[in-house]
């Protein structure tokens, strides 16, 4: 009996051993971290018209500057090339919108030739979107075909003030805004309690005083029958919140509404030092619990745990400061309990000034010290800079390798991967940054595009590229590795720059063993390490290396 029990038992135990050998070791999802983002940055009017019929409303049909007017793009736009996998193929997780809201129905002239507000900047009303951009079910179906496709979608916030006052567009009470005096920008207060230009009324938003909505809003609901609902939404509001009926909290109600009601993933936040800083840190508290709201009514539509995500513009902004934006007579620290991540103008001056490892460093070094756990926006092109990297579009491959490569997250600015130029004859100011997305000049400018693709792909699958720490392996050939570890999940690749075309080998022992197999996302190609090296014979000057696993 005894010898039948011991065969058993070692029956028991190969079986078991066996069967062990088979289980499958489950590999950790990547994770998507906003501090490795790779988010495209677009005009919603300018990128692609998906529906011609809303070209031309509230009678905008005067003759405007060059390049100041309406031009057709809107959110079914955007819809369409999601679809069609345009985002996918340029590895992009995120894509941030400019201001969709309904803007002024008239138009300004400050010295540029008449302009409306095509941009999205000069707001009419918080709580429609404006029909030359779209309707809510545009919206909705956005965020739903984004969400299916792993993007995440940011719209953009606006909260010191409204749109220029027009023959069409009256001034709005004076308990809401103020009208003068013009900053001068020589002081904090002088950026913050002053209007940014002549003709910008300035929100008050330092005042806690109960205000009533303005005229024009609630004769605009009544027109359009929704005048009560609006009220009754605004008095649930404020008695849950116990906020003042201040102007601020009215604005930051009715853009959280947008999080509740359609599931956004973040808001890219406008003109943030010309606010009090205190008011972002009461607007993250409402995205925070308006997102929490979302995730428990739509339980099926949660894409990960990221809380929602808050990125500002500190109009001047480096990395260099770390968390102090110093004002000359004032520091204030954006990061503290309000902004996951600032907008960086510091990228593009040293993209250009900087050794191209020194520039990396640089950014993994305070990203991974003094910013660990924030980020910042990173971008080398954008709608509001008139000293871009490269305006003419001579160096569309070294702009593509510094920006994707670059620690932090990335800021494609729409018509970077296709060599867009942004120096347009005939415009004046920003309007030369703003033409319309050169679809057609895709095909002639296809090998530009490739190399923003497969760098793309390559840092939206691997978070070490955006969120890791940077390590220089070898200077000559240029080649460097980075590391990310979150929780069970590591992520390790290696890459090379400046390499000779045709045959090369490199070093990899810093990051992989003998016997790994890796890829080689540039040029799509296996291969093993032996010695502690890899050989390829490509046609490419790029090596994007990872792990088989």
């Amino acid at each position: 009996m005894k010898k039948y029990i011991v065969i058993s038992l070692l029956v028991l135990v190969f079986f078991s051993c066996e069967n062990k050998k088979e289980v499958p070791v489950e590999k950790p999802e990547t994770p998507f971290v906003w501090e490795g983002a790779n988010i495209y940055f677009l005009l919603t009017d300018r990128f692609n018209n998906g529906d011609p019929s809303n070209d031309v409303n509230f009678n905008r049909t005067l003759e405007t500057g060059k390049l100041r007017g309406f031009e057709g793009g809107d959110i079914k736009g955007v819809t369409q090339k999601i679809k069609e996998g345009y985002f996918t193929n340029l590895g992009i997780n995120a894509i941030w919108m400019t201001p969709i809201v309904e803007q002024i129905h008239g138009g300004t002239d400050e010295g540029t030739g008449l302009t409306y507000g095509f941009h999205g900047y000069w707001t009419s009303d918080w709580t429609s979107i404006d029909p030359n951009f779209g309707t809510r079910e545009d919206l909705k179906a956005l965020v739903e075909t984004a969400h299916k496709n792993g993007i995440r979608i940011l719209l953009d916030a606006v909260i010191n003030h409204t749109g220029p006052v027009t023959e069409k567009d009256p001034l709005w009470p004076e308990t809401w805004v103020r009208t003068e005096p013009q900053c001068d920008y020589q002081s904090y207060e002088n950026m913050v309690t002053c209007t940014l230009v002549k003709n910008l009324p300035d929100i008050r938003t330092e005042s806690n005083d109960a205000v009533e909505l303005p005229q024009q809003l609630t004769e605009k609901w009544k027109a359009e029958g929704r005048y009560e609902q609006e009220v009754a939404e605004l008095d649930a509001f404020f008695k849950r919140t116990g906020h003042p009926r201040a102007p601020r909290f009215y604005i930051m109600k009715w853009l959280s509404d947008y999080i509740i009601d359609f599931g956004i993933d973040g808001y890219r936040v406008d003109t943030v030092k010309h606010t009090e800083p205190y008011v972002w840190q009461e607007f993250k508290e409402v995205c925070d619990k308006a997102f929490a709201e979302f995730k428990t009514n739509n339980p099926d539509k949660v894409l990960d745990d990221n809380d929602f995500y808050l990125v500002g513009e500190v109009y001047n902004y480096g990395i260099s400061a770390k968390t102090a934006f110093d004002f000359g007579d004032k520091k204030v620290n954006y990061f503290d309990k309000a902004f996951d991540g600032l907008i960086n103008f510091e990228a593009k001056w040293n993209a250009a000034q900087m050794p191209i490892d020194e520039f990396f460093k640089k950014y993994s070094d305070i990203l991974n010290t003094d910013l660990k756990s924030y980020s910042v926006l990173n971008y080398l092109s954008s709608h509001d800079d008139g000293q871009p990297f490269d305006p003419s579009r001579e160096k569309p491959y070294e702009t593509a390798t510094k920006l994707l490569l670059c620690p932090g997250a990335s800021q494609v600015y729409y018509g970077d991967e296709s060599a867009r130029s942004l120096v347009i004859e005939g415009t004046q100011g920003d309007a030369t940054l703003r033409s319309f997305m050169n679809w057609t000049e895709l095909e002639k400018n296809k090998a530009i595009l490739q190399h923003w693709q497969k760098l793309g792909r390559f840092r939206a699958s691997h978070p070490a590229v955006g969120a890791g720490i940077h390590k220089m392996i070898s200077k000559e050939p240029y080649v460097f590795g980075r590391t990310f570890v979150k929780d069970d999940f590591k992520d390790e690749v290696l890459i090379a720059l400046a390499l000779p075309k045709g045959e090369k080998t490199i070093d990899v022992t810093a990051v992989f063993s003998d016997e790994d197999e890796l890829f080689d996302a540039y040029s799509n190609r296996i291969v093993n390490v032996v010695d502690g090296k890899v050989t390829l014979n490509t046609p490419y000057e790029v090596i994007l290396l990872e792990k088989i696993n």
